[in-house]
């Protein structure tokens, strides 16, 4: 697992010849600028991606990345078999949505959310379909898409429905995880978008033992040998005995020993407060965390501009930046790539690894 914060030798390391699918994301949101940016800064990048988005959109974007680079030219494709007729030198994109008036910078709208969530159902079918080699997203604006009728929460559930229906099987029987990285930390997330209630109660002996299957088996495919995962508890102290809750008796203990005997080196319930201090001193080199936040804010607080999220569980690989649309400098070229160039290397080490 790399996480670099460049593309580690792209030409050489991406294993075929399928292009990368980014999405635009939403086109109000610093999606499109980074994506540009990203190819600015990498031109190396070109012959490997394509990306799922609106062409004008991109175009406008490409007004604010300033001085100083080569501008990126963008080639607009209708086909795979177009891809080889792109200029070397040129960026391609495919019209994923239909087309749409611009939409203002830095305000939710139901055609900002349709035309994210368009791009993320073309770049899934891409690769699902076995033409592209892996899906990188750029960030959405969950309040855009549930503006424009979406009813999944981000692009894990939205994923996870599509990966399911493609195969042809229930959502439930395609679990999926999110895993958050960034140098020196990585957290995989027992649940993901709920209210901390719900989220409670989601921490079962059935589901943390799901979340160190999923995670044991992400990483044996991307040829890790000796995985050692730290488990945080859900309670300071990790429940002290059961004084401070009785989750991580009742619960976490006996999916870690359940693991334990499936031969997954996990360890804990560990104190929430300290586990992830100890994996970035070496000691683990994932944790698997109770709920979202206890996850993230470790992870953005050590590295939010190199952060990647990993979709474990998908038949595909997909990673993405690991922040938002940013709307606040949306259009003023102000916008890093480096957590999308980031999220790029990730997908490149785990296609090559698979």
């Amino acid at each position: 697992m790399n996480n670099a914060t460049t593309p580690a030798g792209l030409p050489g390391a991406y294993p075929q010849a399928l292009p990368l699918v980014i999405t635009q994301g939403d086109p109000a949101g610093i999606g499109p600028e980074i994506v540009l940016k990203a190819v600015q800064q990498h031109p190396d990048l070109l012959p490997h991606l394509l990306v799922a988005g609106d062409v004008p959109t991109l175009r406008r974007a490409a007004g604010f990345l300033g001085g100083g680079s080569p501008p990126v030219m963008l080639a607009e494709v209708s086909g795979w078999d177009a891809l080889e007729r792109v200029p070397p030198d040129c960026l391609a994109v495919v019209q994923a949505c239909s087309p749409h008036p611009l939409v203002p910078m830095g305000v939710v709208s139901t055609i900002a959310g349709r035309a994210a969530a368009d791009a993320i159902r073309w770049a899934a079918a891409a690769v699902l379909g076995g033409h592209g080699g892996a899906m990188v997203t750029a960030p959405i604006h969950k309040e855009a898409l549930a503006a424009a009728g979406e009813p999944y929460p981000g692009h894990t559930e939205m994923l996870q429905a599509l990966a399911a229906e493609h195969k042809g099987t229930a959502i439930g029987q395609m679990p999926v995880r999110m895993m958050l990285s960034c140098p020196g930390l990585r957290t995989v997330l027992v649940s993901i978008h709920l209210s901390l209630r719900d989220a409670i109660a989601c921490v079962t002996q059935a589901q943390v033992l799901q979340t160190l299957r999923i995670t044991a088996r992400h990483f044996k495919r991307c040829g890790w040998q000796s995985l050692r995962i730290g488990v945080a508890g859900l309670n300071p102290h990790a429940g002290e005995g059961g004084l401070f809750g009785l989750e991580e008796i009742e619960a976490i203990a006996p999916a870690v020993a359940q693991a334990r005997r499936e031969g997954i080196n996990a360890t804990g319930p560990h104190a929430p407060d300290t586990v992830f201090m100890r994996a970035r001193q070496g000691e683990f080199d994932v944790v698997v965390s109770m709920y979202h936040d206890q996850g993230l804010i470790p992870v953005k607080l050590l590295g939010l501009e190199h952060g990647v999220n990993t979709t474990l569980g998908l038949p595909m690989v997909r990673t993405s930046p690991d922040h938002g649309t940013a709307f606040d400098v949306a259009g003023t070229g102000r916008a890093s790539p480096e957590s999308l160039i980031a999220a790029i290397d990730a997908a490149v080490g785990m296609t090559a690894m698979q």
